[in-house]
């Protein structure tokens, strides 16, 4: 399907919500740091892991991505760690190739491994700009000066998560559904979540989008939720969802029923996507296998 021509990068700036006031990208003449700024602040949903929440469960002012937040998943006991410009408590000495390292080969400048529940399956799909975009991004957002404890795993981390990636083209976006499996997949890592695993730590890809991942709700300690299945299944998934009803859900956390989804769901970032995008995930999710 022939996409509907974007707008021309340029003049358009958006706010960006509680968190900076930054233009939004989404042409492909974009330059990085404001494509790194779309990205991390919307779809990638960086800060719903790696920011700090209050007790009501709001970003905390002025600590956006500063990591500590904490929860426990079969593996271990996880903490996001800083990833703002600090040179003392988050990644401010790490050049921008060592972050584009770490992001889509799960490996830190001193050779480590990070662990999950980091996706590195999908990142390492993410396309050179858009990982040097990211990266720009994340040099030049406010340092938080925020030590966090470490993540402590049940399970030893593997050396690695497969060979150096060494180029990855940009995605087409002349084709919804093929841009939207970008944005799904790679940048969004929704099938990460949504996709149940065939035996612990590998995703059961014969059952893409199915759900039935177990995960923490953010806002509510010790409460848990379930991933839902986001295929187009008409009894077990979201086939008889209208576009609008799907694009509620992402965007605001509410069901077709009225219903809230759990706040482990990045809505309050997924709301500031542009339309084209939404269109392109719903497309893609269209396409998806129906699976019960």
């Amino acid at each position: 399907m022939a996409k509907r021509m974007r707008p021309a990068a340029g003049a358009m700036l958006i706010a960006i919500g509680a968190f900076f006031a930054l233009p939004m990208a989404s042409g492909q003449a974009d330059q990085p740091r404001e494509r790194g700024a779309y990205l991390v602040t919307t779809i990638a949903g960086c800060g719903n892991c790696h920011s700090p929440r209050d007790a009501a469960g709001h970003v905390e002012a002025g600590q956006e991505l500063s990591g500590g937040v904490e929860f426990d998943l079969p593996l271990g006991h996880i903490v996001a760690p800083n990833i703002t410009p600090d040179r003392e408590t988050g990644i401010g000495n790490w050049t921008a190739a060592q972050i584009i390292t770490a992001l889509r080969e799960g490996k830190r400048p001193d050779g480590s491994t990070i662990g999950p529940p980091m996706p590195f399956g999908f990142y390492r799909q993410i396309s050179d700009s858009d990982a040097t975009a990211i990266a720009a991004y994340l040099q030049s957002v406010p340092a938080v000066r925020h030590a966090v404890a470490k993540s402590q795993y049940k399970v030893p981390l593997p050396p690695n998560y497969g060979p150096a990636v060494e180029h990855v083209d940009d995605p087409p976006r002349d084709n919804d559904m093929a841009y939207g499996r970008y944005l799904a997949g790679p940048i969004g890592h929704c099938m990460e979540c949504h996709t149940p695993f065939a035996e612990p730590g590998r995703l059961d890809r014969d059952r893409l989008g199915a759900g039935g991942r177990d995960f923490p709700v953010f806002d509510q300690p010790g409460v848990r939720a379930v991933s839902r299945n986001i295929t187009p299944d008409p009894e077990n998934g979201i086939g008889k969802w209208s576009d609008a009803d799907i694009k509620r859900a992402i965007t605001e956390g509410v069901r077709p029923d009225g219903t809230k989804l759990a706040h482990t769901m990045a809505f309050d970032w997924y709301a500031r996507m542009t339309p084209d995008d939404l269109d392109d995930i719903v497309a893609y999710l269209r396409s998806l296998e129906p699976v019960k």
